[in-house]
């Protein structure tokens, strides 16, 4: 597409490509400026309203040793060896 323009008595006619473009300049950069400043803001504003819950820690140990208790399982069921293979028969093919 060509980006010519033409121009009459009355107006300039621009093509479609040509228009739809958009200029960079300084008003990008301070709208991503104070975007990203005000993120930035709104971040520590939230970090620092939820110091307090961050900071607090339980030093219990009685509570430590409750919750130990459910994790305590019984023993685990010891493994069969396999039977053993006896001589002159063929060896079985392992299972899937």
């Amino acid at each position: 597409m060509a980006l010519s323009t033409r121009t009459t008595p009355s107006r300039t006619v621009i093509s479609a490509t040509r228009a739809r473009q958009g200029r960079f300049g300084r008003h990008i950069v301070w709208v991503l400026l104070f975007g990203t400043l005000l993120a930035a803001l709104a971040l520590f504003a939230a970090w620092t309203w939820r110091s307090g819950d961050l900071q607090s820690t339980e030093n219990s140990d009685a509570k430590r040793a409750a919750d130990a208790q459910s994790f305590n399982a019984p023993e685990p069921a010891a493994v069969n060896p396999p039977p053993e293979v006896k001589e002159g028969s063929p060896p079985s093919a392992p299972a899937r």
